[in-house]
């Protein structure tokens, strides 16, 4: 019978998921509020079909363990660190007055001091995935407001990760008082500290060596199971051992993958599995969510939107304004992070199992995430056209000259090259030549390792994956040169090239005049065979011979490659 329902729970939750996620998609809403609405369509308090909220709970502690992991994975400590000067103290701050607020908000409406500690710091975190989105769907995310509002994101996340590890000791603990909380508080921090001692020494050597040698077996299905063994095993591990939330045992984790030559292909390849997982958490959260108990306490639900919606972005504008940055970098980072999503509930779980989270305050955060989350990418797309009216109405300048000056300082001419073949060596050589930078995505690691070592940019990695794409600059670059004639993998990349930037121009190979139709279909501008360009040359030389006139040379090539392109 468990077999049933946990397969019932997994058709049901996914099937609503999909389906909500995709119109809040073609809303251009995050598909977050699609998961968190597919979990309340697929509850006990809405009509219809119900999922087994046991098991999705189940199944969500594996998604947590997986976001911790991605968010371990994707934490750049050179981001954090080329806007530390605003991002660090901006987020403190930000976070220290959201969460005040909304402790006194749950003290307000009858909570005690642990629920508002809990409420506060869950009101106080913005949702990196809601972030990315709408910076990258505004192309913001490469620009200096941008960087910031990254940086920014990634202090809160440090933040949350600390109050991961914190609250259990300080509301979970059997003593009582500060000599009790402290005693627990120093225990805990024993721990931990052994835990990242433990990870930090031995995983760093053993996880890159584990990950090398499963990578030369070139099987990517051992890959993947690699990296979330590695992801689910520590995570364990470190509650078993060491008695600390798996939440921060996949966050080590994931700094460890992360920052090995494994990182990106290891985001990449466990990227399905993670967010199939994910969109799981979300549907749990909203199968907790109770449409009924918002009624009987809509103050408390008007004070935490006040708070995501108004004061916390009010506090990030000043922090940014007064640290020296344009109104318009301020404006864009406070309305970015008006928002809450999965860090929220994570932390509200974990308030849930320490028993000091009513289900009230739950539904008050899934009612508030759902809002923020719809209300964001409205709200950010509402800031040009502001800026272009306070300039109308001659109240401050924009400062149009730095708006984005990251771009202005990059290459006027980028190139991705994929594979590093004799052709895309010699591609590869002729762009550096003439100035252009390229960047090569190469699945051979020593090959990546033997580029870099002469400052050649190069991404281990397999360019079907979109993540891959993004980190190889493909939203700035002109060109992509696809060098290894697999035509059926290379249609893909296109495909998913030209979905992330429209605009780029893409040379292909291919070995066969039969597969360069296909390559123009799936939107490649120029694709050369090598059978074609050979019997193009032998024709050549042959008119050549007979006397042929340029002219009639040049037309019989437009000809031929004419005949080419139709196929």
């Amino acid at each position: 019978m468990h077999e049933v329902d946990l397969i019932f729970t997994l058709t049901g939750g996914l099937t609503a998921a999909l389906v909500l996620g995709y119109i809040t998609q073609q809303l251009r809403l995050s598909p977050i509020v699609g998961y968190l609405l597919a979990g309340i369509a697929v509850g006990p308090h809405t009509p219809g079909f119900e999922a087994d909220i046991a098991i999705a709970q189940e199944l969500a502690e594996i998604g947590v363990i997986l976001l911790m992991f991605g968010v371990g994975l994707n934490f750049h400590i050179r981001e954090l660190l080329a806007v530390r000067g605003v991002a660090i103290p901006g987020a403190m701050l930000a976070a220290g007055v959201a969460t005040l607020l909304g402790m006194a908000a749950a003290r307000l409406h009858g909570y005690e001091w642990s629920t508002g500690i809990v409420f506060g710091g869950a009101i106080s975190v913005a949702s990196t995935v809601v972030l990315i989105r709408v910076l990258s769907d505004n192309r913001d995310l490469h620009t200096r407001a941008g960087h910031i509002a990254v940086g920014w994101v990634v202090v809160e996340d440090l933040l949350t990760v600390a109050a991961l590890v914190v609250l259990p000791a300080v509301l979970g603990g059997q003593q009582s008082g500060l000599q009790g909380a402290a005693m627990a508080m120093g225990i805990a921090a024993f721990k931990i500290a052994t835990l990242v001692a433990v990870i930090t020494l031995a995983g760093a050597r053993f996880i890159p060596w584990l990950l090398e040698h499963v990578a030369a077996t070139r099987s990517r299905e051992l890959f993947t199971l690699a990296v979330l063994v590695i992801a689910l095993g520590i995570a364990v591990g470190s509650a078993k051992l060491f008695g600390v939330s798996m939440a921060l045992g996949a966050f080590l984790a994931g700094t460890i993958v992360g920052r090995s030559e494994f990182g990106l292909r290891a985001a990449s390849e466990a990227l399905p599995m993670r967010d199939a997982f994910a969109v799981l958490f979300f549907v749990s959260v909203g199968m907790l969510f109770n449409p009924t108990t918002i009624f009987t306490s809509p103050w408390l639900l008007a004070a935490a939107l006040a708070i995501v919606l108004i004061a916390k972005p009010l506090t990030i504008w000043a922090a940014v304004m007064l640290l020296g940055h344009p109104r318009q970098d301020a404006t864009s980072v406070a309305v970015s992070l008006a928002q809450i999503g999965e860090f929220s509930f994570i932390l509200a779980a974990l308030g849930r199992q320490l028993g000091v989270l009513p289900e009230t305050a739950i539904n008050t955060l899934v009612a508030s995430a759902i809002v923020s989350i719809t209300l964001n990418p409205l709200l950010y797309r509402l800031i040009e056209p502001f800026e272009r009216w306070l300039v109308r109405r001659g109240r401050a300048g924009i400062g149009s000259d730095d708006a984005d000056s990251l771009e202005a300082s990059a290459p006027s001419h980028r190139a991705i090259v994929v594979g590093y073949g004799p052709v895309g060596q010699t591609v590869t050589q002729l762009l550096l030549d003439n100035e252009i930078e390229p960047t090569v995505i190469e699945l051979n690691l020593d090959t990546v390792r033997r580029l870099k070592a002469f400052d050649v940019r190069a991404i281990y990695g397999d360019a079907m994956r979109p993540d891959v794409l993004m980190e190889a600059g493909i939203k700035r670059a002109d060109n992509m040169i696809l060098t290894s004639g697999a035509s059926h993998v290379d249609e893909e990349i296109v495909r998913r090239a030209k979905e992330l930037n429209p605009e780029v121009t893409i040379l292909a190979r291919s070995q066969y005049v039969r597969e360069l139709p296909k390559l123009h279909r799936a939107g490649a501008e120029d694709v050369f065979s090598a059978e074609g360009e050979v019997a193009l040359a032998f024709t050549v030389r042959i008119l050549e011979r007979l006397g042929a006139t340029g002219e009639q040379i040049d037309r019989e090539r437009a000809r031929v490659e004419a005949t080419f392109r139709n196929g």
